[in-house]
């Protein structure tokens, strides 16, 4: 069984453990220089969220009106292409 756990975990878990340590802190330093800290992280996502929630169908309701704009210069020149094409 402990091949199978240092397999799944590419080491033993006590040198996994101690690379996940120093990891940590060494991130936890860079992001407190930087002025990031977790509480400002999961604000910023929740607002992203609730943000993508309430425009995404206003959104969606632009897309009708994109694939209208577009298709009325690419069908056309997607016949045009085709039947130049036929010809040869």
């Amino acid at each position: 069984m402990a091949d199978g756990v240092n397999r799944f975990l590419g080491d033993t878990p006590l040198r996994i453990v101690v690379k996940l340590l120093i990891l940590s802190v060494a991130l936890g330093f860079v992001m407190s220089v930087l002025g990031l800290y977790p509480d400002d992280i999961l604000r910023a996502v929740r607002d992203f969220i609730v943000n993508l929630w309430e425009t995404g169908f206003e959104a969606l309701g632009r897309v009708g009106d994109y694939l209208l704009l577009g298709a009325v210069i690419v069908i056309p020149v997607f016949i045009l292409i085709r039947i130049l094409s036929y010809r040869r």
